[in-house]
């Protein structure tokens, strides 16, 4: 897809352009959104409501900053919305499922190794404080440089650079504990 350019917003209609954004970040929203709330079905009921958001506000992009970035803006927000919010407060979810998207061309042994590393690391990160656990994914799930990821955090550079310390100092201290 064509980075969305203010001209693609005033020629074409909207249901296109929202078709391709959620065809091109669809995925990496709902892994952002699961890194929030650690459910799967709650994270997906919240990817719906950022694509309806970025749908209703589309006309708001003033194509300052990429779209994705303002795509995740609206995401981080409404997580963080929703963590504040007396739904999440007062209603218990029922179940824990981890995203996993895996590839067995391996012995069943080393894809049995592979798997608990992978849920242990994935417990690890999803234990550590929200402002640890999101530079940590966006650096390392999302490959988002620090300039890019202090945009969207909407925080200074150095900042994400000593949250990023902190997250990895962290996750040493438990995976060594």
């Amino acid at each position: 897809m064509d980075e969305i350019t203010m001209e693609r917003l005033v020629i074409e209609e909207k249901e296109i352009i929202i078709d391709e954004l959620m065809d091109q970040y669809g995925q990496e929203i709902l892994q952002l959104s699961y890194s929030y709330v650690k459910n799967r079905e709650l994270a997906e009921d919240l990817t719906q409501d950022i694509f309806v958001k970025c749908y209703q506000s589309l006309h708001t992009y003033k194509g300052k900053s990429k779209i994705r970035t303002w795509l995740w803006r609206i995401a981080i927000n409404t997580c963080k919305d929703y963590l504040k919010s007396w739904y999440k407060n007062h209603v218990v979810p029922t179940s824990d499922e981890y995203i996993y998207s895996g590839d067995s061309g391996h012995s069943t042994e080393q894809v049995v190794i592979q798997q608990d590393e992978e849920e242990r690391l994935a417990h690890s990160v999803m234990n550590l404080p929200i402002k640890y656990r999101e530079v940590i994914y966006l650096h390392y799930f999302e490959e988002m440089p620090i300039r890019e990821m202090a945009q969207v955090l909407s925080i200074n550079n150095n900042t994400v650079k000593t949250r990023l310390r902190r997250a990895k100092a962290l996750l040493k201290d438990s995976w060594e504990g």
